[in-house]
Parts: structure tokens; sequence; C-alpha cells
């Protein structure tokens, strides 16, 4: 299996219009694609103060805690408590969306898929795992902590590194700790 290592050391942070937190991109596609133009995106954002989500006309959206409390999210005017670390939770990102800190800063890891090109199925595991690429699609992993390894490989992830792969072969991952499988396919 061939797969593209995504360093977490590598991102750089693009800070927030709304000065309340930066995110990380880990992947997209196409590739340096602009935020209205992707067909999905991964990235990690650390939020440091309540305020309004970007919309994101037709895109569906997945936030999974990663460290901190958690979030109070009111998207289209329901709530929705985001306080369980590693779960992800599903929203439209066409729905007006506030977040509220439960207590303190988050970190929070986001799949967001224009609806119309791409579906995602996010999981979070631990273990021995199988990272293949749907037909015309990909396969991401995110080590959530440190000790991830790729069979037959020297390929090791630290904590926020990232696997891509768009074989359909599967490769085994195993892991020592919780990672974050993204399986993204042509909707």
């Amino acid at each position: 299996m061939t797969a593209r290592v995504l360093r977490a050391a590598d991102r750089p942070a693009t800070p927030w219009k709304n000065g309340g937190g930066v995110t990380r991109e880990i992947a997209a596609h196409p590739e340096g694609a602009p935020l209205d133009a992707f067909d999905w995106r991964v990235s990690l954002a650390e939020v440091t103060e309540d305020g309004p989500f970007s919309a994101f006309p037709g895109v569906d959206r997945t936030l999974t805690v990663v460290e901190g409390a958690g979030m109070d999210l009111m998207v289209g005017g329901e709530h929705h408590i985001v306080d369980e670390p590693y779960w992800p939770h599903d929203f439209p990102g066409d729905l007006e969306t506030e977040g509220r800190l439960l207590g303190g800063p988050v970190v929070n890891l986001n799949v967001m898929c224009r609806r119309a090109r791409t579906v995602a199925a996010v999981a979070v595991v631990r273990g021995t795992v199988r990272l293949a690429a749907p037909p015309g699609g990909a396969a991401l992993a995110v080590a959530l902590e440190d000790g991830a390894v790729l069979d037959g490989t020297d390929v090791e992830l630290g904590r926020y590194d990232a696997l891509l792969t768009r074989e359909e072969t599967p490769g085994v991952l195993r892991t020592h700790g919780w990672a974050l499988l993204i399986t993204l396919s042509a909707g």
C-alpha cells in the first residue's frame, strides 16, 4: 500500500476571521482547493472563544472533540451538546451554527463534504484497522494519540499525524491509542 504521510508539525495555523480560533488543514480534495470549491476537507480547529461557525452551503459536517470539555452547538435553533471526546457529531453546514465552549478551549477534528460530490464515513477506532479507499475515493487515518504504525513499513504516526491513501488494496494500521478513520466515497 502506498500512503502519503501528513505530519502535524507541517500544518500552518490559519486564524479565523472572527478571532475565535485557528484551523490547521490536514487534507482536502482537490488539493489546495479554496473553501468554496473543495469536494472534501479534513482539519483540526483550535477553538478559544464562543462564536458563530462559518456557513458552508451544500456541505455536510462531522465534528469530533479531541481535546477539551466540549461545546454546546446551536445548529439551526437546536442545541447539540458535544461533550464526549472521540464521538463524531454530524450536522449540515448550511444551517446557522453557534458554538459555546463548555469549559475552556477545545480542539475539534472537522470533516466537511460537498453533499453533491462526496460522502464521508467517520469512525473512531483502536487496535488493528484496515485502511483502504473505496473505488474513486480516499481513506484518511488521523492518530489521536501517539503510537500508530503502518504494517510492513517504517511509518509511525505521532499525535495528529495522518495517513492518506487512494488505493483500494487494504493496508493495516496498528494503533496503540485512538485514531479517527475517514472513508470518503463519491456522492
